[in-house]
């Protein structure tokens, strides 16, 4: 799939989720994985302790940004993530900006397929908790920088609903 299709394809899915999900999605977070370092095998991140750091929720976005040259990403089970295995992943990104929206609660697990990546540490278990109350505090995404939209007719952006937000925020992140 080209880089083209792969971000309306990415589109799509965050539009699906913003339609299907609409109220919830109000408070969604989006998270730059690895936040300012993104998704790299260089400066020693610790994904497993940025997950640490996070409560996702179920419609969150996450987002992979990393050097399409050098990485990719691969969501695969448990096995596969523990492993290093990348035979048959579940799904793979290769636009260097990748979008996932998350849909389920559970773990969703990614690693980059280049050939001893995961094994040094680049991947990640997003982890939607099915309880609220045993979620530790959140922490504080990395901020999208998100450009101003034309100023409203009157009383109109008072009539934005939370879920026209985030798909203002969305195609602001797949563009």
């Amino acid at each position: 799939m080209g880089f083209a299709a792969e971000r309306v394809a990415a589109l799509m899915a965050a539009v699906f989720v913003v339609m299907t999900m609409g109220p919830e999605l109000a408070a969604a977070t989006v998270y730059k994985v690895g936040d300012a370092a993104g998704w790299t095998i260089i400066g020693g991140v610790d994904y497993k302790q940025w997950a640490a750091t996070k409560t996702f929720q179920v419609g969150d976005v996450v987002v992979f940004e990393y050097n399409p040259q050098f990485h990719n990403v691969m969501r695969v089970t448990h096995a596969m993530y523990k492993s290093c295995n990348v035979s048959a992943p579940l799904e793979t990104h290769t636009s260097g900006n990748d979008t996932i929206a998350i849909t389920t609660r559970g773990h969703h697990f990614f690693v980059c397929g280049v050939p001893g990546h995961c094994q040094a540490g680049q991947k990640v278990d997003i982890n939607v908790l099915r309880h609220a109350s045993a979620a530790v505090a959140p922490s504080p995404s990395v901020p999208l920088v998100i450009p101003s939209p034309a100023p409203a007719p009157s009383g109109a952006a008072s009539r934005l609903g939370g879920g026209l937000a985030l798909l203002a925020l969305l195609f602001s992140v797949v563009a």
